[in-house]
């Protein structure tokens, strides 16, 4: 697919600045949640994840997928559910293990590559009579998104996705994430996910490394000293960057991928505007406007950011 160079983002200049936008974005400007029902969805393994869904049209549907230590009521989630919504699509916003506002009951939590629970929302909505799935998904949310289309087989019900400021190699933006100001988002991540893994720890004593909290850092702490020994699947740290990276997957994609990443994104790293794969894939549609920060965009004539109206755009032409 062609790589869509000439992106028609112009935000205001004040958001010529990656840090201003996804400040602004994420904590200055307030966009509420919809009126959601929320259901509790049993996993086969008989844990659970929370759903948050408003049902309009009975045909057309988008799954929101949410980033690190998000959930299904962050700012980024709301304006993309709100403009959906608006356009007449019922809408999915689904939570990983442990967020929504309820601790899960086994061990694991989540990651970039677990996409066995997004793939039971994909069959739930499908099983609801949905003809027209589409998916959205924000920064990890992105990268399960890409990771489940490129390894797995996908129900016919789902036309296509989008993935907004998706890593795509997951080693270049962890280290991004210890350089320069991209550490302030590291400490905020970091934080939220120790006090969880502290929490494992008491849970699970048997499970979890007792010292598994103590002494992370940074996301390669993360991985190594709970990701690999409580998920399992990776023998260290190169084996997760490598098969965790949504960048070794999408080569299996078969259907209408969108990605937007901003050549600003303070989370992004150097290889995660992989042009010469968008240009050589059949599927794969990368735009990377010059601005836009991290889930952010922010718009200057309008309510919505430009992300979510493109994302929209994107699914009406490939639905």
């Amino acid at each position: 697919m062609p790589y869509l160079e000439k992106s028609t983002y112009r935000p205001d200049p004040i958001f010529h600045n990656g840090h201003i936008s996804t400040i602004y974005s994420g904590v200055i400007r307030k966009f509420g949640p919809p009126d959601y029902d929320r259901k509790k969805l049993i996993l086969p393994d008989a844990d659970f994840l929370l759903l948050d869904y408003k049902l309009q049209d009975s045909q057309k549907a988008v799954i929101l997928c949410h980033g690190l230590e998000g959930n299904s009521r962050k700012n980024y989630n709301n304006v993309c559910a709100n403009y959906f919504l608006e356009k007449g699509y019922s809408v999915f916003a689904w939570n990983n293990r442990s967020c929504g506002g309820q601790m899960n009951l086994l061990p694991q939590l989540y990651h970039h590559a677990s996409i066995e629970d997004l793939e039971y929302v994909v069959k739930h909505v499908a099983q609801n009579g949905f003809t027209k799935i589409f998916l959205v998904g924000f920064s990890l949310g992105g990268d399960q998104i890409m990771n489940y289309l490129g390894k797995r087989e996908i129900p016919v019900e789902v036309k296509a996705a989008v993935a907004i400021s998706a890593p795509f190699q997951l080693r270049s933006s962890a280290e991004k994430l210890q350089s320069g100001l991209s550490k302030i988002y590291q400490r905020r991540f970091i934080g939220k996910v120790k006090s969880k893994i502290a929490a494992k720890t008491i849970q699970f004593p048997d499970a979890v490394p007792a010292d598994a909290a103590k002494y992370i850092k940074n996301f390669d702490d993360v991985v190594t000293r709970f990701i690999i020994p409580v998920h399992g699947g990776y023998s260290d740290l190169d084996d997760y960057y490598l098969n965790a990276s949504p960048g070794n997957s999408v080569a299996g994609i078969k259907l209408p991928l969108l990605v937007i990443n901003a050549w600003d994104d303070p989370i992004l790293g150097t290889k995660d505007h992989p042009v010469e794969m968008a240009k050589a894939h059949d599927y794969l549609f990368l735009e990377t406007p010059a601005h836009g920060g991290h889930c952010a965009f922010p718009p200057k004539y309008s309510h919505h950011p430009y992300s979510v109206v493109r994302a929209f755009e994107f699914v009406e032409e490939m639905g």
